[in-house]
């Protein structure tokens, strides 16, 4: 335990109160708490607007040694509440590096805690499931944090798009980024051309949507579905994608009003992880909680359509229910628990899968599935 850290508590709805130290922001925070299985891409997890409202606990025991950097930014700033680690290195070490994770954190007032036991904290969560819980580096006594944790909002009791989610329209025209020339893959000339609904959209899903020859559009969640299905009418669009967000999705009634007037206009969709989820409930089959989520860049899903079996990244608590089967034939399926991973709607021009084919982090062995909206969209 570094000595020169200050003490953060750490008060979880099940009773458990724990003692560790800090790094990043210096506050008393509530959030959910969640445990990612990632061996890397701490950055690109924090900035993922997915994660709003949540502490992340990293499974990865070392955090922090290659530093940070803009080109690994999934969006404008962190958005989860904090992030747990076994144990945070101060001292990066990496070519790309402009920053270190503390400096990160503090800029984008996010709190870091280390110097717990983590096996511990994931052991936890995966018995009793997900819980809601209260950090400060400024309260210590058990039954204060435990009355803020009691009088403050449950994570599913807040709609945090309207947070994450971009305030004016814009293009979206970076392609891929390329690892080995260290620059952004030329886009081809684009075939198709889409609307990006953005709920917490990540910049990979935008890259690999131009990469796959589709010119982006991203507007914001409080889209008129109206003004939409005339765009495409007007074949001024060629299709909709619906993104990644955070939060119960139940909770979004406008925007399921809005998605069910286009479905049905028929016109073409695309949804990932959230957007997958919408577009269940739009149909009329809502989502159900998880007991402690997908989170992590190892998780096996099966394709249904080829039988091979795909290591995807996921990042969700919530999923469809087995009963939309009525509705739509099931493209993938999860391994681990035999939840439904991805979907094709029988009478409209639609599908969606809810793990992310973008990665970053993660494998890239599902990005295909960007092609398959641009060989939709121009059917």
């Amino acid at each position: 335990m570094s000595s020169s850290m200050k003490k953060v508590w750490i008060y979880l709805e099940n009773g458990t109160f724990l003692e560790a130290n800090s790094f990043g922001a210096e506050k008393t925070e509530v959030g959910e708490i969640v445990f990612n299985t990632s061996m890397s891409g701490y950055q690109e997890i924090m900035s993922d607007p997915s994660y709003a409202g949540q502490f992340v606990t990293f499974t990865m025991p070392e955090i922090g040694n290659v530093g940070v950097n803009e080109q690994d930014m999934e969006s404008a700033k962190a958005h989860a509440k904090g992030m747990i680690v076994r144990k945070y290195q101060a001292r990066y070490s990496n070519f790309r590096a402009e920053n270190s994770l503390h400096n990160f954190l503090v800029d984008n007032d996010v709190m870091g805690i280390c110097d717990i036991d983590t096996r511990y904290v994931t052991k936890m969560l995966r018995k009793e499931g997900s819980m809601m819980m209260v950090a400060s580096t400024q309260v210590s006594d058990k039954k204060e944090l435990q009355k803020i944790l009691e009088n403050s909002p449950r994570i599913e009791d807040i709609n945090y798009i309207e947070q994450v989610s971009t305030k004016e329209p814009y293009r979206h025209t970076s392609g891929t980024f390329s690892y080995r020339e260290f620059k952004y893959n030329t886009a081809p000339k684009a075939e198709a051309k889409i609307v990006a609904i953005d709920f917490g959209v990540k910049r990979n899903i935008l890259n690999e949507l131009v990469s796959a020859g589709i010119e982006v559009e991203v507007i914001p969640n409080d889209f008129i579905a109206e003004d939409l299905i005339e765009k495409y009418n007007a074949k001024l669009i060629d299709g909709v994608f619906l993104s990644n967000g955070p939060g119960d999705p139940l909770v979004l009634k406008r925007e399921q009003e809005e998605i069910k007037k286009l479905i049905e206009a028929k016109v073409p969709m695309f949804g990932i992880c959230l957007g997958h989820q919408l577009l269940s409930i739009a149909h009329g089959y809502d989502t159900f909680k998880l007991k402690f989520g997908h989170h992590g860049g190892n998780h096996p899903v099966k394709n249904q359509q080829t039988g091979l079996i795909e290591i995807t990244a996921q990042n969700h608590n919530y999923n469809v229910p087995d009963s939309i089967t009525a509705i739509a034939s099931v493209t993938h399926t999860n391994l681990f628990d035999g939840t439904i991973e991805g979907l094709r709607y029988n009478d409209t021009p639609t599908f969606s899968v809810q793990h992310h084919p973008e990665a970053s982090p993660g494998p890239k062995e599902s990005s295909y599935i960007f092609s398959e909206f641009l060989s939709l969209i121009k059917r």
